[in-house]
Order: structure tokens, then C-alpha cells, then sequence
């Protein structure tokens, strides 16, 4: 069945979003929110939605689509998602979720009373490249070490040096490296190892107060996991989960398009997968799947997912004196 969705947000990532999810068959988009007439109409235009909103309200009230993708600044992903979910629509909100574990609980609480499907936008734990590290683990033997780097050396940092504050370094939109870039690190590991039992991180804060850079290491009870993220260098490093038996090398933790399983004894096996380079298909795919099956939650990016992650998130900024005008709301 045919999922109208609505969108929220028309940068880069809501392209890439439609982009990937065009080839679905059951996916049409009808309904573009933005805060001005002009750009809702232009994005409308290009992609033959009919309908363009610049009141949120107004729009979450309407009966021109069943489903929203929110692509706004995170600071705003849980007063909008919110918004929908009260108005019976479904919601697929981009990374980071929100801006701390509180506003995440209210979005998973408001989802429930109102019987609507919420998940994260997280591609990551999708991806047939992802699916096929979760499904070698058991080949590296007791696993006592994960060392994971996302290093993206952000165009937007070029007019932050040159005086020109652009929304990924603003701590009133929420945010920074941590929750634009560390997620992909941490959600992937949550997601195959769970919570851990502590947690240790630095951060490099730029002036304005959000982290250009950090570092965490998650300790569990046999294992740790080491977490290097940046928006201010480049890695070029891949990133690897070491075994008693054996490691598996992922090229890059965000998209992983080349996996290898690499044995003690020196046998390598190239345990690589076919995937899509519209790697927001999976994603898009999993939530009209779940809304045409009737579900109001996904199994792999469940509610327990994305708040053990947004609160290893808190952890972390409460650690390096990160603080956002959304923790005092």
C-alpha cells in the first residue's frame, strides 16, 4: 500500500532521503514543510508533491499525507515529532533522535498513547554490510575489542575559522560532532553489544560551546569499545572489532561498503555485500514496510536503541561540559 509522506527540512539529506526512497515502490511523496513559501514551493516542485506547508501546525492537522520525514536542526526533532505523532501521523526523524534522553522519552511516550510507528533515521544498522558484521561475530571468538573512528572534516568548519557560524556549530540547534557524526559510532555498537556498564569521554569544544572533536571509550563487563569522531580533521583509518579468534575490518562505520573477516592463523575472507549507493533506501524501506504491516516499532532501531544511545549521548556531554539550551527546557 502507498505511503504519502510529508517532509520536513530541505537540505542535502532530505535530496538524499527521497533520492533513496523514489525506487520504493509503496513510497510517494505529496506534503513539503519549510519555514518559507518560496523554498517549500521550489522543493515541491522538483519533486511533484502537491502539497506545501509553512505552518507546522497546520500541516500536522492535515490529511495530505500518512507519514513525515523530519530532516530539521535536532534541536527541533522532538517539539515537531511530537506535533505529528498527536496528530496520528508516522514519524521517521533524522539522527540525532533529539537533543537529550528526556525529550527522547517524551517522543517514545507520546508515540505509544497515540498508536503511531516512531523510529530513528539511523541508517547505518540497516545496511546488508551491516547485517553481515552482526552475523560474523561469532567467528572472531570472545570479542575484547572494538576500535571505532568517523573523521569528516566538515566545509562548514572552513567559515567557522573564518568567522561565519554556520547551524552545525550552533549549540541552540544542538549540535556538533558528537551528535552529528559520534552517533554513527555509538548507535552500531549499542546496537550489537547493548549498553555499557561505563563510559569515558573527552571532548574538544570550540568556542561557541559544541564539540568540534571526542573521543569515548564504553567499557563492558569482558570488553571495550573505543570511539574516535571529528568534524575538524579527516581518518583515513578503519575501523575494526578484534576477537580471541579473529578481527572483522570495516572501511568506513557511517556506510560500510567493504567488510573483511581477517582469522589469527592469516586467513582473510572478503565477507563484503551487495548494497545499494542510495544507502537511505534500507532505512526508508524498513519504516513503509513496518506502517504497511501495521507495527509501531522496529526491532532494530527499537525505542531501547536510540535512548541507550542518546543517553550515552548525555553521559558523554555531561563529562565534557557540552550543554545545550534544550537541557534546561
Amino acid at each position: 500500500m502507498s505511503v504519502r509522506f510529508g517532509i520536513v527540512g530541505t537540505n542535502w539529506i532530505t535530496e538524499a532521503f527521497i533520492q533513496a526512497a523514489t525506487s520504493i515502490e509503496d513510497f510517494q511523496l505529496t506534503a513539503v514543510y519549510s519555514r518559507t513559501l518560496d523554498k517549500a514551493k521550489a522543493f515541491a516542485d522538483k519533486y511533484n508533491a502537491t502539497y506545501t506547508y509553512t505552518d507546522l501546525e497546520k500541516m500536522a492537522k492535515s490529511d495530505t499525507f500518512d507519514a513525515v520525514y523530519i530532516a530539521s536542526p535536532n534541536a527541533f526533532h522532538a517539539e515537531q515529532a511530537i506535533t505529528f505523532l498527536k496528530n496520528k501521523k508516522h514519524v521517521l526523524t533524522e539522527k540525532a533522535f533529539a537533543s537529550n534522553a528526556t525529550e527522547a522519552r517524551k517522543m517514545i511516550v507520546t508515540a505509544k498513547e497515540n498508536n503511531t510507528l516512531l523510529m530513528e533515521a539511523l541508517k547505518t544498522t540497516f545496511l546488508p554490510n551491516f547485517q553481515t558484521i552482526e552475523e560474523h561475530l561469532a567467528n572472531l571468538g570472545t570479542i575484547r575489542r572494538a576500535f571505532i573512528s568517523y573523521c569528516q572534516y566538515s566545509s562548514r568548519y572552513d567559515a567557522y575559522r573564518e568567522g561565519n557560524v554556520l547551524n552545525a556549530f550552533k549549540p541552540e540547534l544542538s549540535n556538533g560532532a558528537l551528535m552529528d557524526i559520534g552517533v554513527y559510532c555509538i548507535y552500531p555498537m549499542v546496537s550489537l553489544f547493548g549498553k555499557p556498564r561505563a563510559i569515558n569521554a573527552n571532548s574538544y569544544l570550540l568556542e561557541t560551546g559544541v564539540d568540534g572533536q571526542g573521543s569515548i571509550i564504553m567499557n563492558y563487563e569482558d570488553k571495550d569499545i573505543v570511539i574516535m569522531y571529528s568534524k575538524i580533521t579527516n581518518s583515513y583509518v578503519p575501523s575494526e572489532i578484534q576477537g580471541e579468534d579473529g578481527n572483522i575490518i570495516i572501511n568506513q562505520m557511517n556506510t560500510p561498503t567493504k567488510v573483511e573477516l581477517l582469522y589469527r592463523n592469516g586467513e582473510k575472507v572478503d565477507i563484503t555485500r551487495p548494497q545499494k549507493e542510495e544507502s537511505m533506501y534500507y532505512e526508508a524501506k524498513e519504516f513503509i514496510d513496518l506502517i504497511n504491516n501495521g507495527k509501531q516499532e522496529s526491532s532494530i532501531n527499537s525505542y531501547e536503541v536510540s535512548l541507550q544511545v542518546i543517553e550515552i549521548m548525555d553521559e558523554v556531554r555531561r563529562q565534557t561540559g557540552i550543554v545545550y539550551p534544550a537541557d534546561s527546557k
